[in-house]
């Protein structure tokens, strides 16, 4: 089991929402991305969160920055539209990127990237919502742009196309600390063979091992509850590094549904629970 931080950047910054809109500053991605790297974690996701207003990613220093001193996986995404989008966020220091819009708009971009940096390397973001019918529904642009995909359907397309790995995310779960979308997430990981990343939701421990063993996941996404214990823990040591408008977590309005843990007990309550760790 791979526990990854998800890091949602504006400008310079880490922020967070929820249904990942009205997003509030934390403070500085690298600096929670080393936080997490020496806490343990499996991989880290940067996403930039607004790139689709840009049709850019803006991350390349901040990765540059980031890979000089954190050495596990770091997967980028947001604003990435072709090949030489991915080339220059891949030299700047990621491993892997995600591409949501840019594979609705050309799916055939998922075959030529694959063949050009390999699969292991294209992991397709996928933003879902549940329809009134109780169906999902695949959305670009931060879960704003509905794209008629249903989600198994377009799960199964990008496995076939080249993709490596799905990073599955819940909007309408995203940032409420209400716990994963089980159905949404055991009907995807049954219905390809390459890995599924949960995201979207946790809000307790308890969610995070309902991901994994009951909706099948092979790795989960995870923000709110670490950002905001890493927060908690950096205030207690008079540490200035989140630099964010934070007095919401004193207040504990925004994140009252919220179990915050430390990666390290994560683990560990995974582990006594029969979950094998990646680490």
């Amino acid at each position: 089991m791979r526990l990854i931080p998800r890091l949602d950047i504006k400008g310079s910054n880490l922020v967070k929402g929820i249904h990942l809109e009205g997003l509030r500053v934390l403070g500085k991605p690298e600096n929670f991305a080393r936080y997490y790297y020496e806490a343990g974690a499996d991989e880290l996701i940067y996403i930039d969160a607004v790139a689709s207003l840009y049709e850019r990613n803006s991350l390349i220093h901040i990765v540059e920055r980031t890979s000089r001193e954190i050495f596990i996986p770091l997967t980028v995404g947001g604003g990435l539209r072709t090949l030489q989008d991915i080339k220059a966020i891949l030299r700047a220091g990621a491993d892997k990127v995600s591409l949501n819009t840019a594979a609705v708009r050309d799916p055939q971009l998922i075959c030529e990237a694959s063949r050009a940096f390999g699969s292991s390397t294209i992991v397709i973001s996928m933003e879902v919502i549940k329809r009134k019918d109780g169906t999902y529904e695949c959305f670009t642009d931060n879960g704003r742009i509905p794209t008629g995909l249903e989600a198994v359907a377009w799960a199964k397309k990008v496995a076939e196309l080249g993709a490596g790995e799905i990073l599955l995310t819940a909007v309408d779960r995203e940032g409420t600390g209400k716990g994963y979308d089980i159905e949404l997430i055991r009907s995807v990981s049954e219905s390809v063979s390459i890995p599924v990343i949960a995201a979207g939701g946790a809000g307790t421990v308890d969610h995070v091992l309902e991901a994994i063993v009951d909706g099948k996941a092979d790795a989960v996404a995870m923000s709110s509850i670490l950002h905001y214990q890493c927060i908690k823990v950096a205030k207690q040591d008079a540490n200035e590094f989140t630099e964010g408008n934070v007095n919401f977590i004193q207040s504990g309005e925004g994140y009252s549904k919220v179990d915050t843990v430390e990666l390290s007990d994560l683990r560990t309550f995974l582990v006594n629970r029969g979950i094998s760790s990646a680490r």
